[in-house]
């Protein structure tokens, strides 16, 4: 994939899908022996329904011994037809939910969810889903399900009743511009409670969400003017947006300032007490003030970031990796008197995988699962999930017109790889999100059935994700047939602000298009932890007719500012923080031409906005599949330091490129070092030098696939390859077999050059390593073992 070198770069491209495959059917023979029990139903009255204006869904069960068959069938009491319906409930105590038909069943705890299938979606004015109704295996009692609802209604299509109003309503505690009321928690009804509105003179003042049970639920009114009397009321509002009466009011008079000017003293002992790479925790002693500490607040630099109540710690999130910031706390008294600030503290965040860890990340070709035969699956079978810190899934493509992440095509590159339309509008969502894996394929065991709305790769993700919490999925933008438009699409605010926010609407908020019955709003939400960008490259010639011009280097970090930004704002909403990573070249002249690297010279650099880049430590030398690139010659592809024997005028090696970096200013724990799982080869190789280095070539030795000449697997290698003798220059620290004169010659990386690589980065201070790409390793995972050993 990636080629340092200044004329040439190897390619990582995604190849022709191998064909659709048909979608498996539904549960033939198991479904017709229940459905013919369900022909014999003898069923238990439900609650009879009430005429209503929506959907209805009706409860209904027989027992069958051992187990109970359950089910509800959705009538239509509408005008109109009724396109789409979720059904939801609750199972009651003892209770235990079995298979579910003719619908597509999500359960958390014993709430169960259901949408309809394909086939029972739509349900005609005046009709019904007979007979194609939901139904499903229970066991334990025949006790009706709990809280039915459809499509967000009751089931038995009566009204909502409102929540009750609050109670006990009375003034906690005032300042000159705040009054804080005190209330007994509302009693829910059909719905939840959700939250609470709090009136001041019939408008509405403040909100607060939560508070249910037997404690006491608190909310404050700011914005207030001092000395003035106030009325206020509370509503309850539960999750169905339902809202109660107005409890009973209570008047309360805020503080005069004149009462009170002496301000209280600096909060003392301001301290650290934990951090991550995105926060850091924050403790100091209570101080004390006659008239009573109304709160604290946290600065940050000079800017307000927080404030408190009486609490003496807080969490101050939203923050960036390995960055020095400045806090002070002051206090407020209940007649906002503000004290001196406290004695400062700075405190340096986290890299992104914590002090003594060390990040691995581990590409996921998008295409392994076709010739490769590399799944998900495949990551927790050979042991490298559980060692895996990160996954980047490659890769997404840019739309050429519309300048945006392109998903919802199924579309394969071209053969040839100096067409420079070789990846224009390319994409794969049949593999990402569309295929049907078998039980045998899937992480979990559980085969899809082809009609869920998200199957393919991004729902192996999602299951490998449930087992292995750790992990960190982002999803790689570009690559090397996929960075044509780049240069496009970072030329103007406008259009950078357009493509990362339609990246982050597909891939972090999850909304897939529609594909083949697949996709959807949500439906991949959750699976990608952040953005990886693989723009190859900026400033510089890539792929053939990649566009590029000196524009690209500023573009470039003006392109990261805004993913930053626009993660950030998504932050603010959902609370988690967002990982921003790259891919960047060893080429110092790519890095010159195309990456602000500098962290020394008071302009912005790419670094102040990404959590951590993947240096290449690969490709430094290869032939081309085409027999380009450099076809005639052998040499090393990711030697750790430069070989002695090398006859070329420019050094590529391992130690010049991280050091490249550091030189700039770039931390250590922001750079993790490129490890190939792969070998490059040449054929026809002359006798001499040192057991063929550096010899003449005759071009790319055969490869592990028709399309991709010089390439092999590491594990394929070391089946395919007979006679191959295995050499280590340990000047260079270098891996490389020789079949003898005439034959082929190959360079990798094996567990010895990879534990001397892992000891060299450990004292660099390096964050770790990154992977291409993860289906070159052995069944049993010896490449990652060898790396999980090293670090």
């Amino acid at each position: 994939m990636f080629l340092p070198h200044a004329h040439r770069g190897a390619a990582r491209r995604a190849p022709q899908p191998r064909g659709a495959v048909r979608r498996a059917g539904p549960l033939r023979a198991a479904a017709a022996a229940l459905l013919l029990l369900a022909s014999l139903f003898v069923t238990l009255p439900a609650n009879p329904a009430r005429a209503a204006a929506g959907l209805t869904a009706t409860f209904s069960t027989t027992d069958n011994g051992s187990w109970h068959l359950d089910k509800y069938i959705i009538r239509n009491g509408t005008a109109n037809a009724v396109n789409g319906w979720t059904l939801e409930f609750d199972l009651p105590p003892g209770v235990t939910l079995g298979n579910g038909y003719n619908g597509v069943v999500t359960s958390s705890g014993t709430h169960v969810k259901v949408t309809n299938a394909h086939y029972n979606g739509t349900i005609p004015a005046g009709g019904s889903t007979e007979p194609h109704s939901f139904w499903f295996i229970a066991y334990g009692s025949n006790a009706q399900p709990l809280n039915c609802r459809i499509n967000g209604d009751k089931c038995d299509g009566t009204p909502d009743r409102a929540p009750g109003a609050p109670t006990g309503v009375t003034v906690a505690g005032r300042t000159t511009k705040t009054v804080t009321l005190n209330w007994t928690a509302a009693v829910a009804t059909d719905f939840p409670i959700a939250g609470y509105d709090i009136y001041r003179d019939g408008t509405l003042a403040a909100s607060v969400t939560g508070g249910t049970g037997n404690v006491p639920v608190t909310g404050t009114v700011s914005g207030l003017t001092p000395n003035t009397t106030y009325a206020f009321t509370v509503r309850a509002k539960d999750t169905r947006g339902n809202v109660s009466t107005d409890s009973a009011p209570v008047s309360a008079t805020t503080l005069n300032p004149a009462d009170d000017t002496t301000p209280p003293p600096a909060p003392g002992n301001l301290r650290a007490t934990a951090k991550t790479s995105a926060s850091v925790t924050l403790a100091w002693n209570a101080v004390t003030d006659p008239s009573g500490i109304a709160g604290y607040d946290i600065y940050r630099g000079g800017t307000l970031v927080l404030s408190t109540t009486t609490a003496t710690t807080v969490v101050v999130t939203g923050l960036a990796p390995l960055t020095p910031y400045t806090f002070t706390v002051k206090a407020r008294d209940n007649y906002d008197n503000v004290s001196p600030a406290s004695t400062p503290v700075t405190v340096t965040t986290d890299d992104a995988v914590g002090a003594g860890n060390h990040a691995k990340v581990g590409y996921f070709v998008q295409w392994g699962i076709y010739g490769r035969q590399y799944f998900v699956k495949n990551l927790d079978t050979s042991g490298a999930a559980a060692k895996l810190t990160h996954i980047n899934y490659a890769f997404a493509n840019l739309d050429p017109v519309n300048l945006t992440c392109l998903q919802g095509v199924t579309k394969g590159t071209t053969p040839d790889p100096q067409d420079p339309d070789q990846g224009t509008g390319a994409g794969d969502a049949e593999a990402d999100y569309g295929r049907p894996f078998s039980a045998a394929q899937s992480v979990d065991g559980v085969a899809d059935t082809g009609w869920e709305p998200m199957r393919g790769n991004f729902n192996q993700l999602k299951k490998l994700k449930a087992k292995y919490p750790h992990l960190k999925v982002l999803i790689s933008i570009g690559g090397w047939t996929y960075s044509k438009y780049f240069s496009d699409a970072a030329a103007t605010p406008a259009s950078r602000e357009k493509l990362v926010r339609s990246c982050l609407d597909i891939y972090i908020k999850g909304n897939l298009p529609n594909y083949n019955g697949a996709g959807g709003a949500g439906v991949a939400a959750g699976i990608f932890d952040g953005i990886d960008l693989d723009w190859e490259w900026p400033g510089a010639e890539g792929h053939p007719g990649n566009h590029w011009g000196p524009q690209d280097k500023a573009n470039n970090t003006a392109l990261f500012a805004e993913f930053r930004r626009q993660l950030d704002e998504l932050s603010a909403g959902t609370g988690k923080r967002y990982l921003l990573t790259a891919f960047t070249p060893a080429d110092p002249a790519k890095i010159d031409a195309g990456w602000d690297i500098s962290k020394t010279d008071g302009t912005p650099s790419v670094f102040d906005y990404m959590d951590f880049a993947n240096v290449q430590g690969y490709d430094f030398h290869g032939a081309g599949s085409d027999n380009s690139w450099e076809p005639n010659r052998t040499g090393h592809q990711g030697n750790l330091y430069r070989d002695e024997q090398d006859p070329y005028p420019f050094e590529f090696s391992v130690e010049l490129a991280v050091q490249t970096y550091l030189d700039a200013g770039v931390h250590p724990r922001q750079l993790t070092l490129g490890v190939p799982f792969y070998a490059r080869g040449w054929q026809g190789v002359a006798a001499g030098g040192v057991n063929g280095e550096w010899q003449a070539a005759n071009g790319a030795a055969p490869g592990q696939f028709a399309e991709e000449a010089g390439t092999r697997g590491y594990s394929n290698l070391l089946a395919m390859v007979p006679n191959c003798t295995v050499h280590h220059d340990t000047q260079s620290v270098s891996t490389y077999c020789y079949t003898g004169a005439n034959g082929t010659w190959w360079t990798y990386d094996d567990p010895w050059s990879i534990g001397l690589k892992t000891a060299w980065l450990k004292q660099q201070g390096l964050l770790g390593v990154m992977i291409w790409e993860m289906s070159g390793d052995t069944a049993n995972g010896s490449l990652m073992s060898a790396l999980h050993t090293g670090l």
